[in-house]
């Protein structure tokens, strides 16, 4: 009985050293799985590609349904889509039950602010000028923080860095060829609202400031239609001209100056919309349940956009005097376009995760550029002319070649268990 009482202690003193044996090479692969996550992806790339894809679809069609919608000085227009965009969160959230790391709402507040830049942006250099620095400053701002793991993240390393570097180069050149491209907006034929459409074009490819989301509108001459346009009736509202603003007073270099600055300011803020939650899932020491699927942090980024949104426009109504702009009929498109950025923004979080952000930012913050030109070439017939057309074309090959090279840098590594 002794004998079998300590065969039994030495077989579970075998057993336990066994285990304290195999715990530190969990541990080890723990680190592993937190330092590299998108080395030690379980998930297929090619999930992350069509994420992507998703992203890059949805980002270029998401203002369609808002096209010929009044959408005024954007306020009010931005506000119905981050209204849309949380409901979205929440219906995620419904389904996952994800954890709520309050930190992770930095990321839709700081995306929200640099939003709020667009208009002021485009008053003061216009579009084309205006998209092409937020959209270049936004990508290099998003893939340089998970290239070289800025602000506390992991810092994430393709297997292919030249090629990255590469497709990041010809990615950005694309958006300087793309804001080359003039579009005609088309009047419509009531003459109660010509003006207002025309300026509704203009303000639905810059109103929501993503620098990839459309090209519908005129670049040149732009903020002639958004702010000096004459007081009409719109649908049985009274308009009327924005009030002169600070902006209105500036010098022609001035404007410039500050124009140009918003443009980098707000690329820099777009860029960081994800840096919070790759902060939560790269220090395990201080958020040790933390997911690293990125859906499960997209309700909490959804609920900064909202708040940072419904305080935005609140302190607008205040500057109004209480008298901000409503245009009623823009709720329901506003409704489907903030559902479908909701959308995008969504894959690109599950993107990022089996990709990385040096993979992911270069193809999602180009690609919708193509998507877009191709509905005002071929749906709104905006975009003509053979010059136009090579330009286009141009900057197609581009984008493609810089999201191509972008993605085969992508590392295909497994875990070694």
């Amino acid at each position: 009985m002794m004998d079998d009482t300590w065969s039994d202690v030495m077989n579970g003193t075998t057993i336990f050293t066994n285990v304290t044996t195999i715990s530190p090479n969990v541990t080890t692969l723990s680190p592993n799985t937190t330092t590299v996550s998108p080395d030690c992806d379980t998930t297929p790339a090619f999930v992350g590609y069509i994420a992507a894809a998703v992203a890059v679809l949805c980002y270029g069609t998401n203002f369609a349904p808002v096209k010929k919608f009044e959408t005024g000085d954007g306020m009010f227009f931005q506000w119905i889509v981050c209204s849309a965009i949380l409901l979205s969160g929440m219906v995620l959230q419904l389904v996952r039950h994800s954890t709520f790391y309050p930190i992770v709402m930095v990321g839709g507040v700081l995306w929200e602010t640099g939003n709020i830049m667009v208009v002021p942006v485009i008053k003061t250099i216009g579009l084309g000028l205006g998209l092409c620095i937020w959209g270049m400053v936004n990508l290099l701002s998003g893939w340089a923080t998970g290239r070289f793991g800025l602000f506390g993240i992991t810092k994430e390393v393709p297997d292919y860095p030249v090629m990255n570097y590469v497709g990041v180069g010809v990615a950005v050149s694309s958006a300087v060829v793309f804001s080359f491209v003039k579009s005609t907006v088309k009047a419509p034929s009531d003459s109660n609202t010509s003006d207002q459409d025309a300026e509704s074009d203009a303000l639905i490819s810059s109103t929501f400031g993503n620098p990839n989301d459309s090209l519908y509108s005129t670049a040149s001459g732009q903020e002639d239609l958004l702010f000096n346009r004459p007081t009409k009736s719109i649908n049985g509202i009274r308009g009327e001209s924005p009030d002169d603003t600070p902006l209105d007073r500036l010098s022609p270099s001035m404007k410039r100056f500050v124009g140009i600055l918003l443009s980098v300011i707000s690329g820099l803020l777009y860029g960081q919309i994800f840096t919070p939650t790759l902060y939560v899932q790269s220090n395990s020491q201080l958020y040790p349940s933390a997911s690293k699927n990125g859906l499960d942090y997209v309700f909490a980024c959804f609920c900064g956009i909202y708040l940072s949104s419904t305080v935005y426009f609140c302190i607008y109504a205040l500057i109004r005097k209480n008298q901000p702009r409503v245009y009623p009929r823009v709720i329901v498109p506003g409704i489907i376009s903030g559902i479908m950025w909701a959308a995008a923004t969504s894959s690109w979080f599950v993107a990022n995760k089996i990709l990385s952000e040096p993979v992911a930012f270069p193809i999602i913050t180009t690609l919708p550029s193509v998507v877009a030109s191709t509905l005002g070439i071929f749906v709104f017939k905006e975009i003509r002319g053979k010059r136009n057309i090579l330009i286009l074309l141009l900057g197609f090959c581009m984008a493609g070649s810089g999201a191509v090279l972008a993605g085969l840098s992508k590392h295909g590594k497994q875990c070694h268990h």
